[in-house]
């Protein structure tokens, strides 16, 4: 029986890839000569090579699953590439059965030496502050927002702006157990966001280069001991809606009428109970090529009227535009 897995949709492949250390990939066609004739050694590294939960193998049907195909520029088939903790780390195009076999051995031989340890989390990397870990083999590419063309609808204008959230600095109010800002020069600084009028926030990203994005991490700090109203109190935010590569922000009623690339539901669980930051995982096949994000906060977990946000952190790698072209075949002979 073969061990290859046949990926059936973009979430079965989003799947294999957050449960498996090294995923090996054959992107073909079934129109393909070159991917009919070099099948038959994938199935054979395959029945070798296959670890459950550590290697494993795949096909991918270029012809039903475009939107992966697509994700990946894949252009030319067969393409083999091999995923290591989600990443691309080598790829072969066209029929070359020395050059797949090599690849895929030294890889094997490679996750041998290394133990395929978990995937736990690491300490943050990169500069300024970081609320939890980050995931392993991505970077903190936080610095490739654009400060600049950054927009945020429905903000309290008395408190942080759109800037505050990517402040490389610790949140001022971890500083006290109230859940305020710290003292600075004898007055209480505020370096959070609010929603104003109800508690929907809409902001813009832009990016300064294409990023892969992972995921993003949200801390939200509201006070723990308050006397005020349960009304007054802000909430940290439970509904979230993501729109890549837009040109502007979104209008709320605007936002109602396009589909969201991915919608967020967050649970109190998921918040880290002593930096208030929460990790979003995003749906990597649909964040590959991303010039700016829209981030609509829809509702807040409570039944307050204002969302709170102190620091935004954005996951992944840092990337570039590819032009997707026809697919081709690619074989050793001319006329395959």
């Amino acid at each position: 029986m073969s061990k290859t897995v046949l990926v059936s949709s973009a979430s079965h492949f989003d799947q294999l890839l957050s449960t498996t250390r090294i995923l090996v990939t054959d992107f073909y066609a079934d129109w393909c000569g070159p991917c009919k004739a070099i099948a038959p050694i994938y199935e054979q590294l395959s029945a070798q090579l296959s670890r459950p939960q550590k290697i494993t193998f795949a096909k991918i049907d270029t012809e039903r699953q475009k939107e992966v195909a697509q994700a990946y520029a894949v252009t030319s088939l067969p393409t083999f590439m091999i995923f290591k903790d989600q990443q691309v780390v080598s790829t072969v195009k066209g029929a070359d059965p020395r050059k797949l076999s090599e690849m895929v051995k030294k890889i094997a031989a490679e996750a041998d030496s290394d133990g395929l340890g978990g995937f736990g989390e690491v300490s943050g990397s990169g500069t300024g502050w970081f609320g939890i870990g980050l995931p392993k083999g991505y970077d903190n590419v936080t610095d490739q927002v654009d400060v600049r063309g950054l927009d945020l609808l429905n903000a309290d204008s008395s408190l942080g702006s759109a800037r505050t959230l990517f402040d490389p600095s610790k949140p001022s109010t971890l500083a006290s157990s109230k859940g305020k800002g710290s003292a600075r020069g004898g007055e209480e600084t505020k370096d959070w966001v609010e929603s104003d009028t109800d508690e929907q926030l809409m902001l813009f990203v832009p990016f300064q280069s294409t990023l892969k994005v992972h995921s993003l991490h949200i801390t939200s700090l509201p006070p723990k001991d308050t006397d005020a109203e349960a009304d007054d109190v802000p909430m940290r935010p439970k509904t979230i809606q993501l729109y890549s590569n837009r040109a502007h922000v979104l209008g709320f009623e605007e936002a109602d009428d396009i589909e969201a690339t991915q919608a967020v539901t967050l649970q109190p669980q998921d918040w880290d109970p002593n930096t208030g930051t929460v990790k979003v995982d995003l749906r990597y096949v649909k964040f590959q090529n991303v010039s700016s994000l829209v981030i609509f906060v829809v509702a807040g977990d409570g039944d307050g009227e204002r969302v709170r946000i102190d620091r935004l952190r954005i996951v992944g790698e840092k990337g570039s535009k590819r032009e997707l072209g026809k697919l081709e075949k690619v074989g050793d002979e001319a006329g395959e």
